[in-house]
């Protein structure tokens, strides 16, 4: 197992489709609190989920599916939708090479539920999308101060 990166090495990757909603709110809410030097990076599934992400302050972003499964490999932390790890899900946008990808990374994973992606988790009824990020970052904060 490999020894934990110090936090100024620390590589985090936000993946998002569609429209990208998931993956700005994530980015807005992550850069404040970042520690310095921990390197973000973006990847959509489709240019304008890229975009958007960028546009959110994301200093690097990338589009389609090599450049999922490169930065999945590069990452140590990955931030998303539930749909990032499912063979075609978020309506098909992920490949199932993106999926593999993400699922098999090294990468501790921290994913959003979203029941638009036909899959529901027990625990998460109920919850907001507000909610779910504002966990979802915390749990980011908590893994990066390693």
């Amino acid at each position: 197992m490999p020894r934990p990166l110090p936090v100024s090495g620390r590589r985090v990757l936000v993946l998002d489709g569609q429209g990208g909603g998931i993956g700005v709110q994530l980015v807005k809410l992550l850069l404040p609190r970042m520690p310095e030097g921990i390197q973000l990076r973006c990847v959509g599934t489709n240019v304008l989920a890229t975009s958007a992400m960028l546009k959110a302050g994301c200093p690097q972003g990338a589009t389609g599916e090599n450049a999922v499964i490169c930065n999945a490999a590069w990452a140590d932390l990955i931030l998303g939708p539930i749909g990032v790890l499912m063979a075609n899900g978020i309506m098909g946008e992920v490949s199932p090479a993106m999926a593999c990808a993400v699922s098999g990374s090294q990468a501790v994973k921290i994913l959003i539920p979203s029941s638009t992606c036909g899959v529901h988790v027990a625990g998460a009824e109920g919850v907001r999308l507000e909610e779910a990020l504002r966990r979802a970052v915390a749990l980011a904060k908590q893994e990066l101060a390693l």
